[in-house]
């Protein structure tokens, strides 16, 4: 099985990157699994806008690209080579500012393409082009988003579910959520560690 680890968060004292070490280690054993870490934060990952358009009409009509642009086309491939090898797809990342890390939503700029992950159908709606591949989803976060009146100010985990189950068609089998360890810092460890517990089962899920 191909598995690919996308990692979006640099803070070594996050839980999100705890999430994520405690998910290597528990499959670093694993001989069914071909693995593969994208790090958002190590990327070179220039940020999606008119460059990468002016790259594309570049590349039609012949014209020497930017060093910029260049820079573009090289990680929007890199992210969508990446991206179509694996079979499931593992993101861990922290809800900042009520959303995801601008590195990781621009890893998903990068793949959200027409005539890649999706095209349009005769009547305009979206016809899924990868709806094998499994997704499972990792999300720390601070403060309480599980109730009612906190949901709809979530929009890490509504934002990537929305993407990947929604837009492309594909199966979010698992989401890990570690939530509420600022806002109560009295248990604080009880929860991440209950929580780093979930990572590992749902680490071991993929090992048999």
């Amino acid at each position: 099985m191909n598995l690919l680890v996308v990692k979006a968060n640099n803070r070594p004292e996050g839980v999100s990157s705890k999430m994520y070490e405690t998910f290597m280690e528990s499959i670093k054993e694993a001989k069914n699994l071909n693995v593969t870490v994208y790090d958002a934060f190590e990327e070179d990952m220039p940020y999606f806008g008119q460059e990468l358009f002016n790259a594309f009409g570049k590349l039609q009509s012949g014209e020497e690209l930017s060093e910029l642009e260049q820079r573009l086309l090289a990680a929007k491939q890199k992210a969508k080579d990446v991206f179509a090898e694996a079979d499931v797809v593992v993101f861990v990342f922290p809800l900042w500012n009520l959303t995801v890390p601008a590195k990781l939503h621009t890893f998903i700029d990068y793949i959200d393409e027409a005539g890649y992950t999706f095209k349009y159908g005769p009547d305009g709606s979206p016809v899924y082009l990868m709806p094998e591949k499994k997704i499972i989803l990792m999300n720390a976060r601070g403060g309480y988003y599980s109730s009612p009146e906190m949901q709809n100010m979530e929009h890490a985990v509504n934002y990537m579910r929305s993407i990947f189950a929604g837009m492309f068609g594909m199966e979010v089998t698992e989401e890990v959520v570690i939530e509420g360890h600022n806002a109560r810092p009295d248990i604080a460890e009880e929860i991440v560690e209950n929580g780093m517990r979930k990572v590992a089962v749902t680490a071991e899920k993929l090992m048999y």
